[in-house]
């Protein structure tokens, strides 16, 4: 790649590691900032589940914009929306600014990161190029959830507010970079006007449906209302479909779910999440909770979890090359199976060598599932609809850390009852990890539906300058 396409990946990984950081320097930072504004455990809840909220609810028009508007345009727009409400949550004296901040960060972050995924994939020319590309993208994304807990543990020992501060200085530094770096491609936009009752419907959608997933965490609180807010959401989604199927400009094309990848990438992509982000929350309970580790240590700990860092741009490129991208998702899920599986044994006072294997094993998951996955749910797409695709992607991803969240809360609560002894708060973490558990085994069998072997199909393209490329080998 050329230095300008080295210097826009960099740029684009720079904003995706920053988001990544950004949600688990918050996760860390919890405690402090209840302890420094008094908040309530509903308050401190409801900061984590803002951004969730934001996020998940508008990423998908975010995706779409990013198409209709211009991807430069919405990625420097909204990485600076993203600066200015991080760094409002820094100056937070009461419960309901950080609500707001994160609120409003998260939307951001839905029309900031479809754009990005989107720029990439209509930079670099289909094959092995943007393939690498997508990789290192990924594998960037990935080690920012990983790495975020390390950096937020730090942090947060000088004080929680540089917990904003410091994505707010780094972003500041990305979209300096960004201006010069990266250029709007030239590609076919869809005529017509902005399906306004489209994106209405749909952002009120997942908005609902999102919240409703966030209040399966206490299921007995208000259960009329986590009720309420599913069926909502799915009376929306109802009239979404509705809608796109008799708009003339329709904001998602119903037509581009037809695509099995896409769909099975898209599955994947949340059960993924749900078992990460369920089987972190758990180990940060454990090592926290029961076992009295800092937050450091627990950052620590969990690093070998971002070995992917190192593996996606390197290993993963050549399994992928070498046995496609099908193959290589379902070797990844089937490591995150046995790390899953040997950590439901936990006892009270396992040695660090013992934990090591599970997270070594992650690592390997997302070396060879979050990057492949990428590349699957946007090959082969129209280039005016790849930010619709990245949309998708990346709602599956938020819907699955919500799930996951909810889900292992929901059983450990239940499964601890009124008990509280240490031996009780084992056990029901040990009931839990069999959600993040079950959640791969059913992503490693969707993935299975697409092991069919293909035989390798030459094809002939050009570069992005217009000059014929090498023919490429293209596997399923």
């Amino acid at each position: 790649m050329s230095k300008r396409a080295w210097g826009m990946l960099i740029v684009l990984c720079g904003a995706i590691f920053i988001e990544g950081t950004d949600v688990a320097m918050l996760n860390v930072a919890l405690p402090s900032i209840r302890a420094d504004l008094g908040l309530s455990t509903g308050m401190l809840s409801g900061v984590v589940s803002a951004y969730v909220l934001g996020c998940g609810g508008f990423i998908l028009l975010g995706g779409r914009a990013a198409d209709l508007l211009g991807r430069r345009r919405m990625f420097l727009l909204w990485l600076g929306v993203f600066v200015v409400f991080s760094g409002l949550g820094g100056f937070a004296t009461e419960g309901w600014v950080l609500l707001v901040a994160r609120f409003l960060t998260g939307v951001a972050a839905a029309f900031m990161m479809p754009a990005g995924l989107s720029l990439i994939t209509t930079s670099f020319s289909e094959g092995r190029q943007r393939n690498r590309a997508l990789l290192v993208y990924a594998g960037t994304g990935a080690a920012g959830f990983a790495l975020g807990l390390v950096i937020g543990g730090l942090l947060s020992s000088i004080g929680w507010r540089w917990v904003f501060f410091a994505p707010v200085l780094f972003s500041l530094a990305i979209l300096i970079a960004a201006v010069p770096l990266l250029k709007e491609q030239r590609t076919p936009r869809p005529a017509g006007g902005v399906d306004l009752a489209g994106a209405a419907t749909i952002t009120g959608a997942m908005t609902l449906l999102v919240y409703g997933l966030v209040r399966l965490e206490h299921p007995t609180d208000g259960p009329a209302w986590t009720v309420g807010a599913f069926a909502g959401g799915v009376a929306l989604l109802a009239a979404f479909v509705v809608i796109e199927r008799r708009s003339a400009t329709p904001l998602v094309r119903l037509g581009i779910l037809r695509s099995a990848p896409l769909v099975r990438a898209n599955l994947t992509a949340l059960l993924l999440t749900a078992s990460f982000f369920g089987f972190q929350f758990l180990v940060t309970l454990y090592l926290q909770e029961l076992r009295g580790w800092s937050t450091v240590q627990t950052g620590l700990a969990l690093l070998a979890a971002a070995a992917d860092v190192a593996l996606a741009p390197t290993l993963t490129p050549w399994l992928v090359q070498r046995y496609g991208n099908a193959r290589v998702i379902f070797g990844g899920l089937l490591s995150g199976l046995a790390a899953y599986g040997l950590f439901v044994g936990v006892g009270m006072n396992w040695s660090y060598a013992a934990m090591l294997p599970s997270m070594l094993l992650i690592g390997l998951m997302f070396a060879f599932v979050y990057g492949p996955l990428t590349i699957v749910a946007t090959e082969g797409i129209a280039e005016d609809e790849q930010g619709l695709a990245g949309g998708l992607l990346n709602s599956a991803f938020q819907f699955g850390a919500a799930l996951g969240l909810s889900m292992v809360t929901a059983v450990s609560v239940a499964a601890l009852g009124d008990a509280t002894s240490a031996e009780a708060g084992l056990a029901a973490i040990r009931t839990a990890l069999l959600v993040p558990l079950a959640a791969t085994a059913v992503a490693a069998l969707i993935m299975a539906t697409g092991l069919r072997r293909r035989p390798p199909t030459p094809t002939q393209g050009t570069d992005r300058s217009g000059e014929p490329e090498e023919p490429i080998i293209v596997r399923a």
